[in-house]
């Protein structure tokens, strides 16, 4: 078996003997031979007398000439330089002993622009001129800084920054860093750009981009200058982000009651780039997908995740910029809390999205999925060596951070969370935190025990599941029981977890409470017994719209007593029941009929927040049924129940001002029906697309990515309809699109081509993943996209090294396998040939995979026997 941690590397931390006050970097590239020279003067304290100076770097030659500190008009000379490859730093010997005090450090460097999109590297695009354009761009999340300049890299080890940048006088590209130009003149030759001192920030934030682009510009209410770059041609795509980035830093201005505290922000379309986003102070760098907005070619829900993205990079230029965990282990301070408030904002500036009802399926049921897992982590896990970091960029510190941010938000109310919020970032602006910093803020400001609360979610990995059942009752009151424990999709836990305790914030409504809590507490023992006030005959729902991280489990009496009126709940409590009987099940707690029949019931549910985690489940259910006897029966239930109402009432074509979420709707059940083979929707999706690429009529944008999808799945001999349109589009997102649907393919040989197709020059290599998932995710394709990464595997390296996009593509080729034979023979590859970085994500996949076969076998006949009986 594998192990529940990763082999940790020996890893200790920089000395703080000596540390930077300010560094003065100026950077020459050159854009046609990638590489680039720099040169920094870094004023730094020594704080004890010291003949080394120990740093970063990464794939950087430090040069020895002129290499000095210097005291005033005293200088002392370098020794020599010794450098440690693994542990990524160089040891700087001088030649005499460097006494306490204030110093520069003067030195030289040269480097590559790389194409691993990170640390400095180079990006491309060709403009509607046809011309070819190079860009270079930095990435210094977590620890790329080091490749691009010798620094602390470290977050804790702050310091102002003045950036310069060195280009050819006939240059015509565009020079962006964190803070506004201070001159752009042309010295001897040379076009010299500087930029203004930033205030003391972590190296990780710093960033700079050159290369040629449009913009728009506008101004928030609160005064901030705001552009949104794009590349050539591209400009009026960045119109709607423009106008988020507005409102959110006004928004957060408010709501934290600190202002932002740079003179701009700037937001860049990046063509290449490794994640979605990321929030250098004053300079945030995008995905295009992730920023730009065609009116004619996005959909709705990509316009909304736009809008998500950017609020959630704003909230960051306070949470993670002003104020900046101490070291990784608190990543989830940036992170979790970032999302968190990017749904309090967009639902503040866009309250038609009901955002809040979106949360459940986009972030807190991927959260519980992960973190059932006995190869999950806490939100807070201790980090030490730099390849560790990139890992723990996932569901667990953003999605798990974000709902039990949610859990406490509500526990405090808003009134008080944001008072702790001000304590928090006012009190610790331009240093560093840790997790309970924040807990001793909101603590203060509340006056309730959040440091004891929060510490049970934070330091230890998993959830609580509550047992509830009736003691006893009467005409007018009931006893009832609760227990918790920690949830396990093995449904076997250890002598360690069955000591986990939760305080958890509990709440229930009644059928009579009219939506008043029958129900607020705080349980934080073993067990509980509590008397409520209700009719022996009336139901109780825990967990009121889904707001703690927890499942419940209800005793059989309970549940019949709420199962007959469910259409009656709100929607958030519809989707909780449904979701937890769910996760009983996966964890074997329930059969899998049961969760059939509770589906069934939804034969008439209309609403996008059920349907959401309806269509989730089904996903689920049908990935697992595939290549066995239970698949066509299951596909013609779930065919059945969406054609019993909720399709003909959203139909296809949009209803004249129809609700938003409907419009989600119609997308999410048309992409259902198309993977479930419905035959009336494939062909309707066929002809569609024919109109469509015979200039007839376009295919809507929200229902564009399904009907790809319906083409491909019946494309027998050629896939060249859809690459024709693939290439002639310059709209990332449609790219996407077309990408993403060729995995769809059921033809061997069509499979192998979109496979060779993904690594094409003409897939970006941020995005092959992408289509190599599409394939992974096709039961057909499954073993051909797991033998494409193993003969590739070295060359992904190359391409990606061992960050965050190497994780997801091993996620993406192994997680997917349903039997034990392929869960033991991942294991035997993985432990021959490890992937740096990794572990962590191989031993997850191959724990999902266990599950998967053990879900089957448990339920396997029984759900024959049921849909027989059908």
């Amino acid at each position: 078996m594998c192990s529940t941690e990763p082999n940790k590397k020996p890893f200790e931390r920089l000395p703080n003997s000596v540390v930077p006050i300010n560094y003065d970097i100026t950077i020459k590239p050159d854009l046609v031979k990638f590489v680039f020279s720099g040169h920094e003067k870094i004023t730094i304290q020594v704080k004890e007398a010291t003949q080394t100076i120990k740093l970063n770097y990464r794939e950087i030659v430090i040069s020895l000439q002129d290499l000095v500190v210097s005291y005033g008009s005293k200088k002392i000379g370098i020794d020599k330089v010794d450098y440690d490859v693994e542990k990524e730093t160089a040891t700087l010997s001088f030649k005499e002993c460097l006494p306490v005090g204030e110093a520069v450090l003067d030195l030289k460097f040269d480097g590559i622009v790389n194409d691993r999109l990170k640390g400095f590297y180079r990006s491309k695009y060709t403009g509607p001129d046809g011309k070819l354009r190079n860009c270079g761009v930095t990435q210094f999340e977590a620890t790329e800084a080091r490749s691009a300049f010798p620094c602390w890299d470290e977050p804790a080890i702050k310091a102002s920054f003045d950036i310069t940048f060195v280009l050819p006088a006939d240059s015509k590209d565009i020079g962006l860093s964190n803070m506004s130009v201070l001159s752009d003149s042309i010295v001897d030759s040379n076009r010299i750009i500087k930029f203004n001192r930033s205030p003391i920030m972590s190296t990780y934030l710093v960033a700079f981009v050159i290369g040629e682009f449009d913009y728009l510009e506008t101004k928030s209410e609160c005064g901030v200058k705001i552009r949104v770059y794009t590349p050539i041609g591209k400009s009026e795509q960045g119109r709607f982000a423009m106008e988020v980035a507005a409102k959110a830093l006004d928004y957060y201005k408010e709501y934290f009651q600190i202002a932002y505290p740079l003179d701009k922000m700037d937001l860049i379309a990046v063509p290449d780039f490794e994640c979605g986003a990321m929030e250098n102070w004053g300079l945030v760098t995008y995905r295009e997908t992730c920023l730009l907005v065609d009116p004619k070619n996005t959909s709705t829900a990509r316009k909304q995740y736009i809008a998500i993205i950017v609020a959630h990079e704003l909230a960051h230029q306070w949470f993670g910029n002003l104020v900046t965990m101490e070291w990784w282990t608190h990543l989830w301070l940036n992170e979790g809390f970032a999302t968190f408030m990017e749904y309090l904002c967009v639902d503040k500036l866009f309250p038609n999205f009901e955002i809040w009802n979106q949360f459940i399926s986009d972030v807190y049921l991927e959260a519980m999925e992960l973190d059932g897992l006995d190869n999950s982590h806490p939100i807070e896990i201790a980090v030490g060596h730099p390849s560790e970091v990139d890992e723990i960029f996932d569901d667990i510190s953003y999605a798990k951070g974000a709902s039990v941010i949610r859990m406490l938000y509500n526990y405090l109310g808003d009134d008080t969370f944001r008072k702790g919020m001000n304590m928090y970032l006012t009190r610790h602006s331009y240093k560093n935190t840790l997790t309970e910093d924040l807990w001793s803020s909101l603590e203060e400001a509340s006056s309730k025990p959040v440091q004891a609360i929060m510490s049970t979610w934070t330091k230890q990995k998993g959830f609580p599941v509550i047992s509830v059942s009736t003691i006893s009752s009467s005409e007018s009151s009931r006893l009832i029981k609760l227990t918790q424990e920690k949830y396990s999709l093995t449904g076997k836990l250890t002598n360690e977890e069955k000591n986990s305790l939760w305080s958890i914030p509990l709440t229930a409504v009644s059928k009579m409470s009219n939506g008043k809590l029958v129900i607020d507490t705080l349980f934080d023992t073993r067990e509980k017994e509590l008397t409520l006030n209700i009719k022996s005959n009336e139901w109780v729902k825990l967990n009121t719209s889904a707001i703690g991280t927890y499942r419940v489990r209800y005793d059989s009496e309970m549940l019949n007593q709420i199962l007959p009126e469910i259409s009656s709940l709100p929607p958030l409590d519809r989707v909780a029941l449904l979701s937890d009987l769910y996760a009983l099940v996966q964890a074997g707690k329930q059969s899998a009929v049961d969760l059939i029949k509770l589906m069934a019931v939804f034969k008439g549910e209309r609403h996008y927040s059920v349907w959401s985690v309806l269509s989730l489940i089904m996903g689920k259910l049908n990935h697992l049924f595939s290549g066995t006897e239970i698949q066509e029966p299951f596909k013609r239930f779930g065919r059945s129940l969406i054609n019993a109402e909720v399709f003909p009432f959203i139909g296809w074509t949009p209803k004249p001002d129809e609700p938003y979420l409907n419009t989600l709707l119609r997308t999410l059940i048309i992409h259902r029906l198309v993977v479930f083979d419905d035959p009336d929707v494939i062909q309707n999706c066929l002809k569609m697309f024919q109109d469509h690429v015979d200039g007839k009529e376009a295919i809507p944008a929200d229902i564009r990515s399904s009907t790809y999808r319906a083409v491909a799945s019946r494309a027998d001999q050629s896939m060249d309809s859809l690459l024709k349109l693939y290439r002639q589009s310059d709209f990332t997102e449609e790219k996407n699109r077309i990408a993403d649907s060729l995995g769809y393919v059921k033809n061997p040989e069509l499979i192998k081509q979109t496979l060779q197709f993904s690594m094409s020059d003409e897939v970006r290599s941020q995005d092959l993943i992408f289509v190599v998932r599409s394939v992974a995710l096709n039961p057909i394709g499954r073993e051909m996209a797991w033998q494409f990464f193993k003969d590739n595997r070295e060359k992904f390296i190359s391409i990606y090294g061992h960050g965050a996009l190497m994780c997801r593509l091993v996620k993406s080729v192994t997680e997917n396998f349903i039997s034990l034979e392929h869960a033991n023979e991942l294991e035997k590859y993985f432990l021959e040939n490890n992937i740096l970085g990794a572990e962590r994500t191989v031993q997850q996949s191959i724990e999902t995979i266990r599950q998967n076969a053990a879900f089957l076998e448990r339920n396997r006949v029984q759900l024959k026997a049921y849909f027989d009986s059908l």
